[in-house]
């Protein structure tokens, strides 16, 4: 049985959903047969509409990425997650999903399970890694095994040399250069790979 990776991620704008993508396409490269989903919208319609990227980017993904659920997690052998930063922490919205899953975390869903992350700010020292960081706080409690990039391979390093996950700063609102989504897809392949090793 080939190894499930769940991608589940929030983005407003569209650069973290570039980066699931990018994770998703590197586990599917290892066989994995992967879930990509985002987590629910909970920001109001005039904040949306304030931001014509911002409400793109929602228009465009609502019928093409399905949402995010608890059973996706049950399902899952490994997990990839993203968010944008704010203020160097995980967005409100994956962060609700996250307390959600207080069920699945007392019934042992995720103990042992690899997971990673990744994330984008609009600085370059906006909190990229602070915001991995608190993700992975979840993953301590959720037992799971933290797989992070490392310095595991030379691609790493032209899209900025994160060792903790891929990242990237948007500065004007462009999105993931090249290197970066080549970065964000060996962080797939990498997870995939782990969870192919741990399952013995």
């Amino acid at each position: 049985m080939s190894v499930r990776v769940a991608v589940v991620y929030y983005s407003a704008t569209g650069n973290v959903h570039q980066l699931a993508s990018a994770v998703a396409r590197g586990a599917e490269s290892r066989d994995a047969e992967v879930r990509l989903r985002r987590v629910p919208e909970l920001a109001p319609d005039e904040a949306i509409d304030a931001n014509p990227a911002w409400r793109a980017h929602v228009d465009a993904t609502k019928d093409e990425v399905r949402e995010a659920t608890l059973a996706d997690l049950e399902w899952a052998s490994a997990y990839a997650f993203g968010s944008p930063t704010r203020y160097g922490n995980v967005t409100a919205q994956l962060k609700q999903f996250i307390d959600l899953t207080g069920g699945q975390w007392q019934a042992g869903v995720f103990h042992d399970k690899p997971v990673t992350s990744f994330t984008s700010a609009m600085n370059r020292h906006g909190g990229q890694e602070s915001t991995i960081l608190a993700l992975n706080n979840v993953f301590y409690h959720w037992g799971c095994v933290i797989v992070p990039p490392g310095y595991t391979d030379p691609v790493l390093f032209a899209a900025g040399g994160n060792p903790y996950g891929t990242s990237w700063a948007s500065g004007g609102g462009e999105g993931p250069d090249q290197a970066t989504l080549d970065a964000a897809h060996y962080q797939g392949r990498h997870l995939a790979d782990i969870a192919t090793r741990l399952r013995g």
